[in-house]
């Protein structure tokens, strides 16, 4: 399944780890993933969109205080 230059990944929906790789490499989002760290380490695993989300808080260390992020966050999950 190739979606080559997609500008959003849609819930529901199953994506490559490599198209995850470069969707990410080429937008400003956060990808959430079940594996933690072996998200991209084999290209051709495929991953559900699980959920999607306009933004996210955070805390910052600098100041202590939480912080509203403005951007897209995507929870996947290993299929």
């Amino acid at each position: 399944m190739t979606k080559s230059g997609f500008n959003t990944l849609k819930p529901g929906s199953n994506y490559s780890a490599q198209e995850l790789d470069s969707f990410v490499s080429t937008k400003n989002v956060l990808l959430l993933s079940n594996n933690g760290s072996q998200l991209f380490t084999e290209p051709a695993r495929e991953y559900k969109v699980i959920n999607e989300f306009e933004g996210f808080f955070e805390h910052s260390e600098q100041d202590g205080e939480k912080h509203f992020r403005d951007k897209k966050a995507y929870v996947v999950e290993k299929i």
